[in-house]
């Protein structure tokens, strides 16, 4: 369940950047100020449009990685526009089954600023924003709650229904089912801090790279900026069932992921990408939670689950956007 939104893509330069205001490799919700931006962008001879996301990202990359047809379902909310279309079209293809909430407003979109293969998100939400329980509370919609085992939110919701993420959250702990949420951005942990904690002790897998997990210690006032101590903290905050332990999962571009789990910690390396070979890294994050996904639901170790994300992420960033090829090579 997330905001999903079609990524407008484009390579640009540091004046463009600095002609809107945004940094390098941030993730921020768009102001009235961002807002010629996306005309701009789709005016580059090399714009692309590509369904994005966060989470729907997330989920694609573990359909296409599991290989079993409608093994995944999302939620989310578009517009009654082409946009929209492409957006049904998009998941359809991917084999995830999709049940979006309509709304007058326009899909939303995000803008994917692409500079020396780094990427910077500023999202417009619009329809995205509109998403409300009461969709999520009908029949057919829940029906898809009931049938989930592992249930994967990205912290951008946040922003839109926490009511539907305490919701998921709540029969997700009823029912032993596994429930996986993201830390997303460093705005996230610091604008939407008590939506935040209050799903957090529902969360038993939380990812998230190393300037989310610190930002996260500086809002709280621990007093390191140790990603793995961060790490162990996190998983170490209370649950609301006892059921699963806390894992939390921190990943630090090229240097090694941090596994956090059972008051003990563990870093795994990374695949090395030669910079040429690097495209960008719009969507590597959330390739990564879908790679780890992907072993999950299939019951296998955390170093198979770790094996499997960072082989999702080290695709999809030698490519443009959120995109795979049509098999996966991973064994």
């Amino acid at each position: 369940m997330g905001n999903p939104l079609l990524d407008i893509s484009a390579v640009v330069d540091e004046d463009f950047l600095a002609k809107y205001d945004v940094k390098p490799g941030n993730a921020i919700l768009a102001e009235d100020k961002h807002l010629p931006m996306y005309d701009e962008l789709a005016s580059k001879g090399n714009v692309e449009y590509i369904a994005g996301g966060a989470t729907q990202n997330s989920i694609r990359v573990a359909q296409w990685m599991l290989q079993i047809p409608g093994a995944t379902s999302y939620i989310g909310c578009i517009g009654k526009d082409k946009f929209g279309e492409e957006m049904k079209k998009n998941a359809q293809a991917a084999g995830v089954n999709a049940h979006y909430y309509e709304d007058d407003t326009p899909t939303g979109t995000c803008a994917v600023c692409v500079v020396g293969g780094e990427r910077s998100l500023i999202a417009n939400l619009s329809a995205a924003n509109c998403y409300k329980s009461e969709h999520l509370k009908r029949p057919e919609n829940w029906a898809l709650v009931e049938k989930a085992k592992y249930i994967y939110i990205a912290g951008f919701f946040l922003t839109v229904s926490p009511d539907s993420i305490q919701l998921v959250a709540e029969h997700a702990a009823a029912t032993n089912k596994v429930f996986l949420m993201n830390l997303s951005a460093p705005f996230i942990c610091e604008f939407f801090r008590d939506a935040q904690e209050k799903a957090l002790p529902y969360v038993d897998y939380i990812f998230g790279n190393e300037t989310e997990a610190r930002t996260f210690a500086k809002v709280r006032g621990w007093e390191t900026e140790n990603v793995e101590e961060i790490a162990l903290k996190i998983s170490q905050l209370p649950k609301a069932s006892g059921t699963h332990r806390r894992t939390t999962v921190i990943t630090q571009g090229c240097d090694p992921v941090v596994v956090a789990d059972d008051g003990k910690v563990k870093t795994f390396p990374v695949i090395l990408l030669p910079k040429e070979k690097l495209v960008d890294t719009n969507g590597a994050g959330d390739a990564f939670v879908g790679g780890f996904l992907s072993q999950l639901v299939q019951e296998k170790s955390i170093d198979e689950c770790v094996r499997a994300a960072c082989y999702a992420a080290n695709v999809v960033i030698q490519r443009s956007g959120c995109t795979y090829p049509e098999k996966p090579g991973f064994n």
